[in-house]
C-alpha cells in the first residue's frame, strides 16, 4: 500500500456512538445505539469514507473514474474527495436522457466540485463491467486513470469497512446496516467479535445482495467471514422508493430523536430493526446498533437553479 496522504480530510474516527432512548424498544428489554457514521466527515460521510479511503490510497493521486446515477450518494463523495485533496474525477451517470438538461441537486455538487460528467444509455452502464465497455470509457479519460466501482464496493472497501466493526466491538450484540451494493456488511461483519451479529437491509430488491456479500468476502478475505444475514422485506419497492408508511415513520424517528433521517438508506434500516424488534425478533436484553450510514441529501443545487425531479430509480 503506498502512502497517498489523505490526512488533510481530517476524518473523525472513530465516530461517536450514541445510545437513544425508544419506548417501542425499551418495552421490549432492547437498547439501540446509533453509530454515527454520518459526522465522520461532511462531504465523504459514513461509509463512503471507510470504503474509498483504501481506494484512493491505491489510486495515489491519479485521476479516478467512477460510477453512479443521478442521485448517487458515492459519486457525490468521489467528487468532494477530488476537490480536497487535488485529484480529477470522473462520473459516469448511468441515464443519456439526463445529458443537457438542468442538474439536479446531486450532480450539480458533483459539478461544483469539478467532476467531469459522461451520461451514457442504459445498456452501457449495465455493461460497465465488461473489459471492451470499460475500455471504451478509459479511451475518453487521462492515462492511469484509476476505476472504482459503483457504490465504491471492491476488496479495498471491504477491508476499509473492516475497522467499523472493531470499532462496535463488544458494543453491540446486533448490528444493522443498509445495503446497497453490499462493501459496507461484507466490511462489517468481518470485524466484528465473535458473538456479534451483523443485519443488512437491502434497499433495493432483487435478492441479489446475499451472492454479491458472498464474492466481496471471496475476494476480500478469501472465504465468507462472520455472523451475518439480510432481511430483504424493507426496501419500499426498489431504490429511492419510499412511500407514505416509510415517511410517516422516519418523521416520527425524527421527531422523537431530533435527528434529520436520510430516506434511501437509512431511514430504511430504521424501520426494518425497529418492525423487527415490534415484531419480537430479539430476546430481551439484545443490545442493537445502528450505523448512520449518511445524512440527508441536498436539496437545491449550489448555484440555485431548478434540476432534474425525482432521484433515479435503479442506481445507488
Amino acid at each position: 500500500m503506498n502512502a497517498f496522504d489523505l490526512s488533510p480530510l481530517r476524518p473523525r474516527l472513530p465516530s461517536p456512538l450514541e445510545p437513544v432512548e425508544d419506548e417501542r424498544l425499551a418495552r421490549r428489554g432492547l437498547t439501540l445505539l446509533l453509530k454515527r457514521d454520518d459526522l465522520i466527515h461532511p462531504d465523504l460521510p459514513g461509509n463512503k469514507w471507510r470504503k474509498l479511503a483504501l481506494n484512493l490510497r491505491a489510486a495515489d493521486g491519479r485521476p479516478v473514474l467512477t460510477f453512479g446515477g443521478a442521485y448517487s450518494n458515492h459519486l457525490r463523495a468521489t467528487a468532494a474527495a477530488g476537490r480536497l485533496l487535488g485529484f480529477p474525477t470522473i462520473g459516469v451517470v448511468r441515464g443519456d436522457e439526463l445529458a443537457g438538461r438542468p442538474l439536479n441537486p446531486s450532480l450539480a455538487r458533483c459539478a461544483a466540485d469539478g467532476m467531469r460528467l459522461e451520461f451514457v444509455d442504459r445498456a452501457t452502464y449495465r455493461a460497465k463491467g465488461d473489459p471492451a465497455t470499460l475500455a471504451a470509457l478509459l479511451e475518453r479519460a487521462p492515462a492511469e486513470t484509476y476505476v472504482v466501482p459503483e457504490g465504491g464496493s471492491n476488496a479495498l472497501a471491504v477491508h476499509g469497512c473492516v475497522e467499523l466493526g472493531r470499532e462496535l466491538a463488544e458494543a453491540a450484540d446486533v448490528v444493522a446496516v443498509a445495503c446497497g451494493t453490499g462493501g459496507t456488511l461484507a466490511g462489517l461483519a468481518a470485524g466484528l467479535s465473535p458473538g456479534q451479529r451483523a443485519l443488512g437491509i437491502p434497499v433495493l430488491k432483487g435478492g441479489f445482495l446475499d451472492a454479491e456479500v458472498r464474492a466481496l468476502q471471496e475476494a476480500a478475505f478469501g472465504g465468507v467471514l462472520g455472523d451475518w444475514a439480510l432481511d430483504e422485506r424493507f426496501h419500499c419497492g426498489g431504490y429511492a422508493r419510499t412511500g407514505p408508511v416509510l415517511e410517516a415513520f422516519a418523521q416520527d424517528f425524527e421527531a422523537r430523536h431530533g435527528l434529520a433521517i436520510e430516506r434511501l438508506y437509512v431511514a430504511k434500516m430504521l424501520y426494518g430493526l425497529v418492525t423487527l424488534a415490534e415484531e419480537g425478533a430479539f430476546p430481551a436484553g439484545t443490545r442493537l446498533a445502528a450505523v448512520v450510514t449518511g445524512a440527508p441529501e441536498p436539496t437545491s443545487p449550489p448555484d440555485g437553479s431548478q434540476g432534474l425531479s425525482g432521484p433515479d430509480p435503479d442506481t445507488p
